[in-house]
């Protein structure tokens, strides 16, 4: 796998309804980016972790964007990785309501594609951010999702993403039943839904007790496969 010289800053955007938000950029240096991607973080905030992920995309060519979305409701929310900072967190996402999450992302979309509106960019997230991609790919005009671990995505099956999208699922997630997957197929037969064995929610994240190396390795290796065949320039 190619490593750029990667650049890191945290910058402010702006949405479309005046708001503004700290956004983690990290972009290569060396190399124009190939393609942007916009990366949604879990229920904890932007986290060392969220961070780390967005470099790493980076060293790989891509100009990548993380919205700080708890912004709207409590400047600089990283939230620890336990029970408390689960309850934290879901109570800041039930301040936000549904749509102003959208509104960020869009805003880190804009941001990519300000000196080229055909720029091709993506979307990945993980955890709420997985449903959040979801929610992008029905609504936005990105270019590509990989959903990981994303809950609630059955209820919002259809209508269908416009884009291309995969998504991620642990066979022990404690919080997305299996049921879930089976009408997510029903719904949209096409998309690839990949299921990883003794996996847990979480399971991509390092930072986690549910980390699961083997599955987090497969998935980054489809999701890098996908985001290579579907963020083209043209």
């Amino acid at each position: 796998m190619p490593s750029e010289t990667v650049e890191t800053n945290l910058i402010r955007l702006q949405t479309s309804d005046d708001h503004h938000l700290d956004v983690w950029e990290a972009k290569p240096v060396t190399h124009p980016p190939k393609a942007g991607l916009i990366v949604i973080q879990e229920i904890f905030g932007l986290t060392d972790y969220i961070r780390t992920i967005c470099t790493q995309l980076a060293q790989t060519g891509y100009h990548v964007m993380a919205p700080a979305l708890f912004d709207r409701i409590q400047h600089d929310a990283i939230l620890p990785y336990d029970q408390d900072g689960l309850d934290k967190g879901l109570e800041l996402r039930a301040k936000l309501g549904k749509e102003a999450p959208l509104k960020d992302i869009e805003a880190c979309l804009k941001a990519l594609r300000t000196e080229n509106s055909a720029f091709p960019v993506g979307v990945i997230g993980f955890c709420w951010g997985g449903y959040l991609a979801w929610r992008s790919a029905q609504s936005l005009p990105i270019n590509a999702a990989s959903a990981w671990y994303g809950g609630d995505i059955a209820k919002i099956a259809s209508p269908k993403p416009r884009c291309p999208v995969q998504l991620h699922f642990g066979d022990n997630d404690s919080y997305i039943p299996a049921s879930d997957w089976d009408i997510i197929r029903t719904a949209c037969p096409d998309i690839p839904l990949y299921i990883y064995k003794n996996a847990e929610h979480g399971f991509g994240c390092t930072d986690r007790p549910s980390y699961k190396a083997e599955a987090c390795e497969l998935a980054w290796e489809r999701t890098l496969s996908f985001f290579a065949e579907h963020l083209q320039q043209k």
